[in-house]
């Protein structure tokens, strides 16, 4: 599969994401081990997560438990990105960006990876409540005592990546916004990233759960590029992102086998100029 880089490793240019396996109120952990192993024959080489990627408090960590137990035996290098800074306090999506916070999150993360160090381990979301400085400071600690060997950041402003960037040096590698057909106020954030060298992962990057299936009657210029090509819309989706910036790495998020078949296959879709300004 096509790489592309993230710091000072090369990944495959399409990613999973493992929220959809666990945030459901039934989830199959069969199938979705099963999805994971299938990405990585693949030629997958980016998994997502984050630790609240689970029902609510009482699961807390489910996705990465699932990743870890798909990937035992696995012989593939397959970089597994976290996050921490979500809480799942009564199954609600709170923040706790503090550093004491975000230590206590990244050992729990290391021990239910069942790794030394974690491959990329990112900010999940700005804390109103903590300077934005103090947060990923938090982070620069984790780095300078090797808990984790990259740092990204996700849900951030063109000013917060350059902060970011200031506070972390080559320490930092990626940034995780929302990007899709749907939802494209994140193009100053990846302008920011070509500018600065980072990776710009967007997380659903298909419309997310409830959007992926209509992409294409949504909106309409993706279901007629996908039928000029003879392919899904979702595929017209990623490949549009990729050819957004070669620092752009999707990382859409699926459930079953069938769906990363499909999301993998964008690699090989070529979109020409008409195809763009179709999509425009």
């Amino acid at each position: 599969m096509e790489q592309r880089q993230i710091g000072d490793l090369s990944v495959s240019a399409i990613g999973l994401g493992g929220m959809p396996m666990s945030v459901r109120p039934t989830n199959d952990e069969e199938r979705g081990v099963a999805t994971i192993r299938a990405a990585v024959e693949s030629g997958v080489t980016l998994i997502d997560t984050a630790d609240a990627y689970s029902q609510g408090e009482s699961d807390f960590g489910h996705n990465e438990r699932l990743i870890a137990r798909a990937l035992e035996g696995v012989d593939a290098d397959v970089l597994v990105a976290t996050k921490g800074g979500h809480t799942r306090i009564g199954g609600a999506w709170n923040l706790n960006g503090r550093p004491d916070y975000l230590r206590s999150a990244c050992q729990a993360s290391l021990e239910r990876l069942g790794v030394d160090q974690i491959g990329l381990y990112q900010f999940h979301r700005p804390d109103p409540q903590v300077a934005y400085e103090d947060s990923i400071g938090g982070l620069k600690d984790l780095l300078d005592e090797g808990l984790i060997a990259r740092a990204g950041i996700s849900n951030a402003d063109p000013a917060q990546i350059r902060q970011a960037h200031e506070i972390l040096g080559d320490g930092l590698v990626s940034v995780q916004n929302q990007y899709s057909p749907s939802f494209r106020s994140s193009e100053p954030e990846i302008d920011v990233c070509d500018e600065l060298g980072l990776a710009f992962l967007p997380w659903s990057p298909l419309g997310g759960m409830r959007g992926a299936g209509g992409l294409g009657d949504d909106y309409a210029a993706f279901g007629a590029v996908a039928t000029k090509h003879g392919v899904s819309p979702q595929q017209v989706a990623l490949a549009w992102e990729l050819a957004r910036s070669a620092n752009v790495i999707p990382i859409p998020g699926a459930s079953r086998p069938e769906s990363v078949a499909d999301s993998t296959a964008a690699v090989h879709l070529v979109l020409d100029e008409e195809d763009l300004a179709t999509l425009a």
